[in-house]
């Protein structure tokens, strides 16, 4: 099989005569060029989505997928029926009600203010990972009488605490809440709720003690310095809630249909119910990701940009070089189509060969850096930079460069072509 004339010449465009070395280096220089745009691309693109998962999966081990509420309403009624006709949905894997409180938390040295969570320990390992997320005690320690441990952490400041008849009822802190108000596994703090019984002057904070029975650790800042939980039953109690739950926490066979899937609770419930997936609540931080995952790709795109500047330069002077025989292709009977094809040709393999050598170094590059860049798990929460590398993202890459190199060859490309045979041979 013979190939055509363009392709035959174009290759050997591509290696300037001995005197012309200047067109090979840059030749070799547009390739590179190429060849580390493509590399930073795929590099950036894949730990940008590496962390987007990971604090996706951390955001998903302590919340559920969908929250259902009622519209119009802080509390919920009838919240058993409710579960079982929410698990009864295609798609549903489990439902568990909860109560979402914000109260202020006391200890011997600290105050903080704090999310507090009712819930059920046996329907909550259902629905969230709380459970694999507990650093110290057991989940079940909410809803039977403690027992103290045998030792004690230095945060604590009682050396030998004692169980008494009158125990608390017990709280799970997150890692840095418990690190703050300086507690630990047995060490006894304040609930202090803003809502409490009225007066005849004013309204009554309501105050009571909790024994921490647990420490649970996300991987999320934000939730273990803000986030503590009590038994369901018990924050009925002490909001005088009675027979009522702030919501339904849901979890689904698949994460990306969730917001299928809330729509889907909405039309069975009725309108009086509202479904928001762990997407819409988490709207803000995801779309912060996603615009800077794009802005990105678009700056390190200029990378290849400039790689294109040096084609369109590398062909012009490959064009000066070979005034000569383009004139007499043209003068043999090519057409201008073909002395085009001809310098597009070099574009494109340039572009073919630096994203062929960038692809594998960008996976090298994030190889390397996920084992063998290593981080303090205390001080970073991490101890290796997450990474997952889309095909989506690499073919995005890769047709990019291309295209951009492809594009790099009009300009030398058509002035070439429209190259006057007879004024470039009137002085051999």
């Amino acid at each position: 099989m013979t190939l055509p004339y363009e392709i035959l010449i174009g290759l050997r465009y591509l290696r300037a005569k001995r005197r012309q070395r200047t067109i090979s280096l840059n030749t070799f220089i547009s390739i590179t060029g190429i060849t580390l745009g493509v590399a930073a691309l795929i590099g950036t693109l894949g730990i940008m989505t590496g962390f987007k998962e990971d604090l996706q999966s951390k955001i998903l081990g302590t919340t559920a997928h969908v929250i259902v509420q009622e519209r119009g309403s802080i509390d919920m009624q009838g919240y058993a029926d409710l579960v079982d006709q929410i698990e009864a949905v295609p798609d549903v894997i489990a439902a568990a009600p909860f109560i979402f409180k914000q109260v202020l938390v006391t200890s011997k040295t600290a105050v903080q203010g704090i999310i507090l969570r009712g819930i059920q320990p046996s329907q909550e390992t259902r629905v969230t990972d709380l459970e694999a997320n507990m650093k110290f005690g057991d989940l079940a320690d909410l809803t039977r009488p403690f027992t103290p441990p045998t030792s004690t952490s230095p945060n604590s400041d009682q050396d030998n605490p004692t169980p008494s008849p009158s125990n608390p009822p017990g709280i799970i802190l997150g890692k840095e809440l418990a690190f703050r108000l300086g507690v630990f596994i047995g060490d006894t703090i304040n609930v202090v709720s803003p809502v409490g019984p009225m007066t005849s002057l004013t309204m009554t904070p309501k105050i009571r003690p909790y024994t921490v029975v647990g420490v649970f650790e996300s991987g999320m800042f934000e939730y273990d310095s803000s986030l503590s939980y009590i038994s369901l039953e018990e924050a009925q109690k002490f909001f005088n809630l009675g027979e009522t739950v702030t919501g339904i926490q849901v979890k689904v066979n698949d994460v990306f249909l969730a917001q299928q899937i809330a729509q889907r609770l909405e039309a069975t419930l009725g309108s009086t119910f509202i479904a928001r997936d762990w997407m819409q609540l988490n709207r803000n931080l995801f779309s912060a990701l996603k615009l800077e995952k794009t802005m990105m790709f678009l700056l390190l795109v200029l990378i290849t940009l400039v790689a294109s500047f040096n084609i369109v330069g590398t062909l012009t002077m490959i064009v000066n070089e070979k005034q000569r025989e383009i004139a007499i292709l043209k003068a043999m009977g090519a057409t201008p189509g073909a002395i085009m094809r001809i310098f597009m040709l070099n574009g494109l393999v340039i572009g073919f060969v630096g994203t062929g050598i960038g692809v594998p170094l960008g996976y090298t590059f994030l190889w390397l850096i996920q084992n063998y860049w290593t981080f303090d798990a205390s001080v970073y929460y991490i101890s290796r930079i997450p990474v997952h590398i889309l095909p989506l993202d690499v073919l995005l890459v890769a047709t990019s460069a291309i295209l951009i190199s492809f594009a790099a060859t009009f300009y030398p490309s058509w002035q070439a072509a429209k190259l006057d045979p007879v004024s470039a041979l009137r002085y051999e």
